[in-house]
């Protein structure tokens, strides 16, 4: 059914290639791709087999092209624009992290989605890992009373300084709590539900003079089914495995790791190593987040990530900025 929808992927970046790989094994009919470098954006379609036209405009793209789907796939200051852009053409849109960056951005993205007949899906892929998909049925039968999750990577400066928008308050939102660590608190969110309150610090340890945002954060919860507590760096001298700790009801330790799940470390699930497209530690999820996405508009259904579930992780960011070692509500 994918192959009858008219799909546009704007941004052709890193994760731009990530799309494009998976629309290209659904043999999706994409008709138009969008970048500001256009003869780059022609590179990389063709390097998928797509000879789609290129546009180096986003609006005049959905004016001409006329898609019936569009991924944006750009960096992280264009997301809302885009979307509200989309939305108010019915054109349907699957964005890329962070929904949005700013907390009025919020309210205009979820006001468009509620006026389109579009369908709005956010890419929260990590929720369609296997194992985040046991722990998610696991907890609706067993209580946790507290819970910590732990992202520990390295990002250096000439990581950074391969892309212009990243590292800025105006262009990238934040550091490693709206970039990378978004995902885990994310499934967090989505494990244990809302938090009303956080108290949270964020520092630059090793990244001063290159970025102005934070390479450190933590935070602690309250007000979900179970307070839980959360510490996520990009200053750490490697990249070591995201970590998700629950103390159960009953005393038991459960430990939610990439591929598995241990209970008072036994082995309780354990997935088979994914094929991973891009970056490792994007997982595997863009696969079957891309297709139910297109399943769900082919069928007529909800599609469970709309604009509401990207915009509750972002308000938990936001409000973790705002904290200043404060506990404040979370709005």
């Amino acid at each position: 059914m994918s192959g009858k929808m008219r799909t546009a992927v704007v941004g052709l970046g890193v994760i731009g290639h990530v799309h494009l790989g998976v629309l290209a094994e659904m043999e999706a009919n994409v008709v138009a791709l969008c970048d500001i470098d256009v003869e780059k954006a022609a590179a990389v379609g063709a390097e998928y087999g797509f000879s789609a036209p290129v546009w180096g405009d986003f609006e005049k793209m959905l004016a001409e092209a006329q898609p019936d789907v569009v991924h944006i796939c750009t960096p992280h200051y264009l997301h809302a624009p885009m979307v509200i852009a989309a939305l108010r053409r019915g054109v349907h849109v699957l964005c890329e992290k962070p929904l949005c960056i700013h907390p009025e951005e919020i309210d205009a993205i979820l006001a468009a989605e509620a006026a389109s007949t579009a369908t709005l899906g956010v890419c929260l892929q990590n929720r369609y890992n296997p194992a985040n998909l046991f722990i998610k049925e696991y907890l609706k039968s067993h209580k946790p009373v507290a819970a910590h999750g732990s992202v520990t990577w390295h990002r250096d400066a000439a990581y950074y300084n391969k892309a212009a928008w990243r590292g800025h308050w105006d262009t990238e939102g934040g550091g490693v709590m709206i970039n990378q660590a978004l995902h885990t608190l994310d499934l967090l969110l989505w494990f244990l539900g809302d938090p009303t309150s956080v108290s949270a610090e964020t520092a630059n340890l090793t990244l001063g003079g290159v970025i102005e945002v934070e390479d450190t954060a933590t935070a602690t919860f309250h007000g979900s089914s179970a307070p839980f507590t959360f510490f996520a760096t990009n200053s750490a001298a490697v990249s070591l495995p995201v970590e998700i700790g629950f103390r159960m009801e009953n005393g038991d330790d459960l430990t939610l790791l990439p591929l598995c799940v241990l209970c008072n470390d036994e082995v309780l699930f354990s997935a088979p190593r994914p094929c991973v497209r891009g970056k490792v530690c994007y997982g595997a999820g863009h696969d079957p987040l891309i297709r139910d996405f297109y399943r769900c508009i082919s069928e007529g259904k909800h599609f469970p990530i709309d604009g509401h579930e990207g915009a509750r992780v972002i308000r938990l960011i936001l409000a973790m900025y705002e904290s200043d070692q404060h506990e404040i509500e979370i709005k």
